[in-house]
Formats: structure tokens, sequence, C-alpha cells
């Protein structure tokens, strides 16, 4: 048998395998819920789909451990399901090439200090063998037993995330007071202005696209009504 025959037969057999790779992909990976007794936290799902056609994926199911307390909703854009409830509901469409930044989960801490994971389960509408998993972990604490050093005055602010990033990275934030004027600042390690995000009271995270910028060390400040909070290091990697 020559060598072109072997390539022929290999390929014919790996082509259903290839098929079935993962067409969509999930950005935002550790998620993490960290918060206080009763309270609900956002989380941006940021999905991409980097195949040339269009694909719809539904949630086949919720696995892992969540609390009796705990509670998860998974909203897309402003409408939002209940995944123990509401599987036949839960569809997502993406364009080919489409990244997907209006999926998020929505979890309420619950009651009792406790954490755990869970893992969301997506399957392709027309090809079960294609699927993909938003993987989750939320850690509850009680408010009396800790401080927040990232609690300030006008608004909760998070670590940015994931860091070091090379895609996306982003900050969570709760603006206590909507009036206020918040905004994140960037700028290079020599102290060059790079980009600057105005924090919306109507939204709890903002996803920053970081795949532009060169490999480096960042620096991003929090600035409330034009007085400098609060600043952090960045890392971007290739």
């Amino acid at each position: 048998m020559n060598n072109s025959l072997k390539f022929f037969m290999w390929l014919c057999l790996m082509l259903p395998l290839l098929s079935e790779a993962q067409q969509v992909r999930v950005l935002s990976e550790d998620l993490e819920f960290s918060g206080d007794l009763n309270s609900t936290i956002r989380k941006t799902v940021i999905l991409q789909n980097e195949s040339s056609q269009s694909k719809t994926y539904f949630l086949k199911n919720l696995t892992g451990n969540v609390g009796s307390s705990q509670h998860v909703k998974i909203c897309i854009g402003d409408d939002c399901y209940d995944p123990r409830k509401d599987l036949a509901k839960i569809r997502i469409t993406l364009a080919p090439g489409e990244l997907m930044t209006d999926l998020y989960l929505d979890f309420e801490m619950g009651i009792v200090e406790t954490r755990g994971s869970f893992d969301l389960n997506f399957v392709n509408l027309e090809n079960i063998r294609e699927s993909f998993v938003v993987e989750a972990r939320y850690d509850v604490s009680n408010p009396n037993k800790k401080v927040d050093e990232f609690d300030y005055k006008e608004l909760t602010l998070s670590d940015i995330y994931p860091n070091p990033s090379n895609r996306i990275a982003q900050l969570d934030y709760q603006l206590k007071n909507p009036e206020a004027n918040a905004k994140i600042s960037i700028n290079s390690f020599i102290g060059n202005p790079v980009a600057e995000y105005q924090l919306d009271p109507d939204r709890n995270s903002l996803v920053i696209n970081v795949s532009d910028f060169n490999p480096g060390v960042y620096f991003y400040t929090l600035f409330v009504d034009n007085k400098n909070i609060v600043t952090k290091k960045l890392v971007v990697k290739k």
C-alpha cells in the first residue's frame, strides 16, 4: 500500500473526529462567585463561535454542587431562566465568528457560609456530539468576619481577571451611588494612556478586549468624580 493511499484512508477515519471538534470557545475562564450571605452576584460569560457556520446550543444540564440555599439564573440579554426548570428555553445562537458578551450568570449566595462548584453543559442543537462547558465556583462568606479592602465609598470593585490575560479581561463592580462618575483608565508601564472605560451604573461588569494590546505590564486606575481612587497592575501576554 503506497503512502498516498495510507494517507487517504487515515483522513477518512479522522474526518468524523475532526468534525466533532469544539467550535465554540468559552473565553471567560475561572468564573468565581465570591460574596456575602444574602447577596446576588452577576458574571459575564463570554463565548466565541470560531467556526464559519451559525451555531445553536441548548443547555443540556447543570451538574456539580450547588447548595440548597443557593440559586443560579442564566440570563440572555434581559431574559433570565432557571436552569433547573427552564432547560427547553435556554438556547444560544451565535453567528459565524461572533463574540457573545450578553450572556450572564446570576448567583444568589444564600444564607449559609459554604463553597462549591458547578458546570453548565451546552450541546449543539444539530449535533449532540458538539458541546462546551461553562465552569464556575462559588464562595459564600459572612461579612461580619472579614473586611473587603475593595469596598469603597461610591462602589465595590473586584480585581481584574484573568490576570495575566491574553484575550479578555474583566472587572466586576457595583455602583452604590448611580450619580457617581466612575471610570477605569489604562496606562502603559511608562504612563502613556492606552484606553478609558466609563462604568455604566446599569451594568455590573466591564469586559476589556486586550488582544490588541502589546504584551507587557499595564496599570489600571479607578477614578470617581475625577478623583484617583486606586491603581493596580494588569499583565498582558500573547
